[in-house]
């Protein structure tokens, strides 16, 4: 049975936790570190989009300033998403392509990660559907046609990094006053379509769950679906000092944020 690291919950701003996944993905490149769950929160709430979208059409820039809400843009390709600071768990696995696909793809590890969260639903009693996703959406798990979970992944030298979410509980309007929908430009008209298409653990069981049931959940379900071991461990040293380098030069700056452009890369940033 392979042992895997477990980063256990922690709670960041959005800036920090997409530098430290980074961080991750670029120490398992180099081999220092080994296959790796992580489960973490984000404070204050924030709104994530994918690597290669136009914030302006995806979010409403002046509702997030309003409302304290932070914007990150991720490494990961997928959509705009908010990450409410009690209302939803995220993970993100790191790891060997290999070692989560037999056939080595893409289709492959979110079936397998997918699964994994598929049986930790089931231990709540919830019972979830894998959808493969189409040209517009990225693969996710429903409950009944509604969406409960959602993931972006990005690959890098044969490691792949899925990140995904799990709702704990949704507050769709407030949602839909911060993402922008092509099909409409009215926040309530939008937040009340979705409730026709988003689901939560609280929606479903008919009462809320703690971020540390549903994390311990998780970690029962990676273990039992991938067939590991999972032991807890914190970052490396290596890992802290380039997630700190990662938040100053790219994940905290408007420039990565709002344009996806960066400035040069200094070695001696801090």
């Amino acid at each position: 049975m392979d042992t895997w690291r477990l980063i256990p919950l922690e709670t960041h701003n959005a800036f920090m936790n997409m530098a430290i996944d980074e961080a991750i993905l670029i120490s398992h490149t180099e081999n220092l570190v080994p296959n790796t769950l992580r489960l973490y929160q984000w404070q204050p709430s924030s709104v994530s989009i994918g690597k290669n979208q136009n914030s302006h059409e995806q979010v409403y820039l002046d509702n997030c300033r309003r409302l304290g809400v932070d914007l990150v843009r991720r490494n990961s390709g997928g959509g705009a998403v908010y990450h409410d600071q009690k209302g939803e768990l995220t993970y993100s696995i790191t790891a060997q392509i290999r070692d989560l696909s037999r056939t080595a793809d893409i289709i492959g590890a979110y079936t397998s990660i997918y699964a994994a969260i598929t049986d930790a639903l089931r231990l709540f009693g919830v019972a979830a559907d894998f959808s493969l996703g189409d040209t517009k959406n990225c693969p996710n798990l429903t409950v009944k046609g509604k969406k409960i979970s959602g993931s972006a992944q990005t690959l890098k030298r044969n490691v792949v990094q899925q990140h995904g979410t799990l709702l704990l509980s949704v507050d769709l309007p407030r949602m839909f006053h911060l993402l922008r929908v092509p099909f409409t430009n009215n926040c309530t008209q939008a937040a009340q379509i979705a409730q026709r298409k988003i689901t939560s653990v609280q929606n479903e069981l008919g009462h809320a769950v703690t971020a540390e049931t549903a994390a311990n959940v998780l970690t029962q379900g990676f273990t039992a679906t991938l067939k590991i071991h999972l032991k807890s461990s914190p970052l490396t040293m290596y890992e802290q000092a380039l997630a700190k380098k990662l938040y100053t030069w790219k994940y905290s700056t408007a420039s990565w944020n709002q344009k996806g452009t960066l400035k040069p890369y200094s070695p001696n940033a801090t």
